[in-house]
């Protein structure tokens, strides 16, 4: 029996042919149209007698339905890379994404320049127990040639079962060899939301991904912290990282950024001729409190990521840090077909609230800061200790006044001095910076609200 993918597209093939036979007394085989009025069923029909010459005249029998499915996936490829044909396997991989637990070796990719490029690296797993780092690109997967390979062919190489072995090799900036890996495939369970407070009673939210639980995971961590910090003064500031995160689900973008906006536009997105598909606002219901606010991005923050950033930033209700942003601002729509395979085609653009693109051009951060290598820092903190200062000086007076204390009785944390290996964020500058900024921020309310 016929799948109902080639029952579907044989039936249309057959309409088109008897479209043209009967508009065209040329009859079969000549096909002669008005310039001005071509109809898309020429194409088809053309598509309808080459499929019939490979049915008939192969040298070898073919299946089918390989042919129509090697078909829509040919489509799909002459588009952009984020527009995809996925069987039902890879279709059952990606809903196993959005619910955030699946089998393979914990990385997020993308396509750069014909290139595989790994966005994220999953905590635990097994690309980042072997060293895999954000940047890096695929040589090959499985003796698989990575070049120019679709990412839902690298998604269905990398998934499988538990414990099996799959070579990938790599190429890093900076190396001149590639790494050649063998990794073993886990369940990676992805928890999308870390946080931690600072000894300040600033919050620190790791976002890794948009997930159907980010938002919930968000507003619980927020909820543990203002619990916790309820007895002092509450939370203080809120540092958002958005690093190395490639996106996810579009709703939960917006349901985040509802949890820190009270009115105003979130995100649009227009179509084809620059129409208007959807408009996505801002409510006051649930609105959290007007902390400090910082976020954090760099190259590899995506999609859904920037979608938050651009937001939170154009409503001035963020300062951004860090580097410009990977620049993935079209919209996908998921559509399924009969035989339980699915297509994501790209439908639509981003835009922020003020109007601007993601697509191709990224979020430039209002505060530009370049990751610096720990082996980096290590050598400035070396630096700033050789430097001269008031300590080093023999016979030096020592300090002797208390440190200021707060409304609440706790001490003030007293602003500059070298980062130290105990200090937060002693190994990720970036970071340091953002806290900073932050900090910065806190002392200037703090001012004005004595002046």
């Amino acid at each position: 029996m016929p799948s109902p993918m080639r029952t579907t597209v044989a039936a249309v093939i057959f309409v088109a042919g008897l479209a043209i036979g009967a508009m065209h007394p040329g009859g079969p085989g000549r096909a002669f149209a008005d310039p001005q009025t071509t109809s898309p069923f020429q194409n088809l029909s053309v598509f309808a007698r080459a499929l019939a010459h490979i049915e008939n005249s192969y040298v070898d029998d073919v299946d089918q339905d390989a042919l129509i499915e090697g078909a829509i996936r040919g489509m799909a490829e002459a588009l952009d890379p984020h527009t995809t044909y996925m069987d039902p396997e890879q279709y059952r991989i990606m809903t196993s994404d959005t619910l955030g637990r699946f089998a393979g070796i914990g990385v997020e990719i993308s396509v750069r320049d014909g290139w595989l490029v790994v966005l994220s690296v999953f905590a635990g797993g097994p690309a980042d127990a072997a060293g895999i780092e954000p940047g890096d690109r695929f040589l090959h997967i499985d003796g698989r040639n990575a070049r120019d390979m679709r990412i839902s062919e690298s998604v269905r190489l990398m998934r499988g079962e538990p414990g099996t072995p799959v070579r990938v090799g790599i190429r890093r900036d900076g190396r001149e060899e590639g790494l050649e890996l063998t990794l073993t495939r886990a369940v990676i369970d992805v928890n999308p939301v870390e946080a931690r407070l600072l000894p300040d009673d600033v919050l620190h939210i790791e976002l890794r991904a948009f997930q159907s639980n980010s938002t919930r995971e968000l507003e619980a961590a927020l909820d543990r912290a203002a619990q916790e910090t309820a007895s002092r003064s509450g939370i203080r500031g809120v540092i958002l990282d958005m690093r190395n995160n490639p996106g996810g689900l579009l709703i939960e973008a917006v349901r985040i950024c509802d949890l820190f906006l009270e009115e105003g536009v979130i995100v649009s997105t227009r179509g084809r001729g620059g129409q208007e598909l959807q408009r996505n606002e801002a409510r006051r219901r649930g609105t959290r409190p007007n902390w400090p606010m910082v976020v954090l991005v760099n190259r590899f923050s995506a999609s859904a990521a920037e979608i938050v950033a651009g937001a939170l930033r154009d409503h001035e209700r963020a300062l951004l840090v860090g580097t410009r942003t990977f620049g993935k601002g079209s919209v996908q729509n998921l559509i399924e077909l009969p035989d339980g395979s699915a297509m994501k085609l790209t439908i639509a653009r981003y835009y922020t609230p003020s109007g601007a693109s993601i697509q191709a051009q990224g979020i430039t951060p209002d505060v530009e800061v370049e990751q610096l290598s720990v082996e980096a820092l290590r050598q400035a903190r070396l630096a700033g200790e050789r430097m001269p200062s008031e300590a080093s000086l023999e016979h030096h007076l020592d300090e002797t006044t208390p440190a200021p204390r707060r409304a609440d009785g706790r001490s003030t944390p007293r602003e500059g001095g070298a980062q130290s290996d105990s200090a937060p964020f002693a190994e990720d500058h970036q970071a340091y910076m953002a806290y900073q900024a932050l900090r910065a921020i806190l002392a200037d309310r703090a001012r004005q609200t004595t002046e």
